[in-house]
C-alpha cells in the first residue's frame, strides 16, 4: 500500500503484473518442462526485484520437437493497459552457450532505431525483463536456455503504443522494471500523494524531493543526502502537486527524475502521462533547445547519448532552467524550485544550480 493510502482506496485499486514478469514466469516454466519435471505445472513462483517471490496461474504447457512452451496470462489489476488479459508465450530450448538468449516471436516488437535501452536488431524486451527472466530461470538451471517470447495479437495492440513511432515493428514491447504494475487512478493517486506531503511538512521537512518514480527514486537516494519523508514519488500529477505547494512551509523544492518524464513540464504540459501530454522531444523542440544532429533521436535518452560531454551538460542545464521556470510559476513562486535530471541508469545529466541544499 502507498504511504497515505487508507485500505478502501487499496481495496479500490488492485495492482497488476508486468509483461516482463509474466514472460519471467511463462519462461520459468516451460525450463521445468524442458527439464522433464511436471509438464502439466498449474503454478510457478517468479522472485521480483523487491526481494518478494510471486506465484502466477500457468495456462499451460506444452512439450513440443526439443521445445517446450508456457503460458501466462497477463493481469493488468486495475489499469487500464492494452496489454491487460494477453497471453505470455514462453518457448524454450537449450543451447550449447551457458548464457541465457532471447528472440522475439509472434507479437513481440523487434528495435530497430538507436536510442532505446536495447540497441537495434534485438527484440524489445527490457533489461528489467530480461533480468527478472534469467532470475527465474536459474532458480532452476545454469544451462545455457534460448527463450523466445511471443504475445498472440501483439502486433495490432502495438498500434494503440507508442513502438511504431519508437521504431519497435512487429509487436510490442516486454516492459517492466519492478514487476508490478500500479494501478491509474487520479484521485486515489493524488490523495496519496497529498497525504505524503502532509507527512513531510508534520515531520519537519523544509526541501522536499519531488520524483516521477522509480528511475528517479533510486537514484535521488543514491545521489542526494534525504530522510524518509523528504523524498515523495508524484507520478504524472505534477499540476496537482506544484498548485498545491502554496499550503505547505516548504523553502526550496527539488525535481528530479529523468526528462523523458520532467521537460514536458517545461511545456506546461502538467499531466506527464505518455496518453495525455507531447513528447518530451516534442516540447525541446518548441522551446529551441534542440541541438543540431546528424540522426534524429527517437527518445530523450537517445538524444542525450547522442551528445558529448560538455552539449549534454549544457542542454540539461537549460532544460532544467526550463523546467524550473515553468514550475514555479506554476506553483505562484511560492518557494525555490531547482531540477535535476538523470539518465535511465539514474546517473547525473546535469541541473539548473548546484543542488547543495540536497547534498
Amino acid at each position: 500500500m502507498a504511504p497515505g493510502q487508507n485500505s478502501s482506496q487499496s481495496a479500490q485499486l488492485r495492482e497488476g503484473f508486468t509483461t516482463g514478469a509474466c514472460a519471467a514466469a511463462a519462461a520459468k516454466a516451460a525450463v521445468v518442462g524442458l527439464l522433464g519435471g511436471r509438464p502439466c505445472l498449474s503454478e510457478v513462483t517468479v522472485p521480483f526485484p523487491s526481494g518478494d517471490a510471486i506465484a502466477f496461474k500457468v495456462e499451460w504447457v506444452r512439450c513440443l520437437d526439443g521445445s517446450v512452451e508456457s503460458a501466462i496470462r497477463k493481469d493488468a489489476g486495475d489499469d487500464p493497459d492494452v496489454t491487460h488479459g494477453v497471453l505470455v508465450v514462453a518457448k524454450v530450448c537449450w543451447q550449447e552457450k551457458a548464457d541465457i538468449a532471447f528472440e522475439a516471436g509472434e507479437g513481440v516488437g523487434r528495435v530497430t532505431k538507436p536510442g532505446l535501452s536495447i540497441p537495434p536488431g534485438e527484440p524489445a524486451i527490457n533489461p528489467g525483463p530480461r533480468k527478472m527472466i534469467c532470475a527465474a530461470i536459474r532458480e532452476v538451471t545454469e544451462r545455457g536456455v534460448r527463450v523466445t517470447l511471443s504475445i498472440p495479437g501483439g502486433e495490432e495492440l502495438a498500434k494503440k503504443t507508442f513502438n511504431p513511432r519508437l521504431g519497435i515493428v512487429g509487436g510490442i514491447s516486454i516492459l517492466g522494471t519492478t514487476g508490478r504494475v500500479r494501478p491509474f487512478s487520479c484521485q486515489a493517486i493524488r490523495c496519496s500523494v497529498a497525504c505524503e506531503l502532509d507527512v513531510a511538512q508534520a515531520a519537519g521537512v523544509t526541501h522536499p524531493v519531488l520524483v516521477p518514480g522509480h528511475i528517479g527514486e533510486r537514484s535521488a537516494r543514491r545521489q542526494l543526502k534525504l530522510s524518509e519523508d523528504q523524498l515523495i514519488e508524484v507520478g504524472n500529477e505534477w499540476g496537482f502537486v506544484l498548485e498545491g505547494l502554496s499550503k505547505y512551509s516548504f523553502k526550496h523544492v527539488l525535481l528530479w527524475g529523468h526528462p523523458g518524464k520532467l521537460a514536458k513540464l517545461a511545456g506546461e504540459a502538467w499531466d506527464t502521462h505518455s496518453y495525455r501530454s507531447d513528447s518530451a522531444l516534442e516540447i525541446v523542440r518548441k522551446l529551441g533547445l534542440m541541438p543540431s544532429l546528424d540522426e534524429e533521436p527517437v527518445t530523450m535518452e537517445g538524444l542525450f547519448e547522442m551528445l558529448k560531454l560538455e552539449e549534454r551538460r549544457k542542454l540539461a542545464t537549460e532544460l532544467g532552467e526550463a523546467i524550473a521556470r515553468a514550475a514555479a510559476r506554476k506553483c505562484g513562486d511560492c518557494c525555490q524550485i531547482s531540477v535535476g535530471l538523470v539518465n535511465m541508469a539514474g546517473e547525473m545529466l546535469g541541473s539548473d544550480s548546484d543542488l547543495k541544499d540536497f547534498k
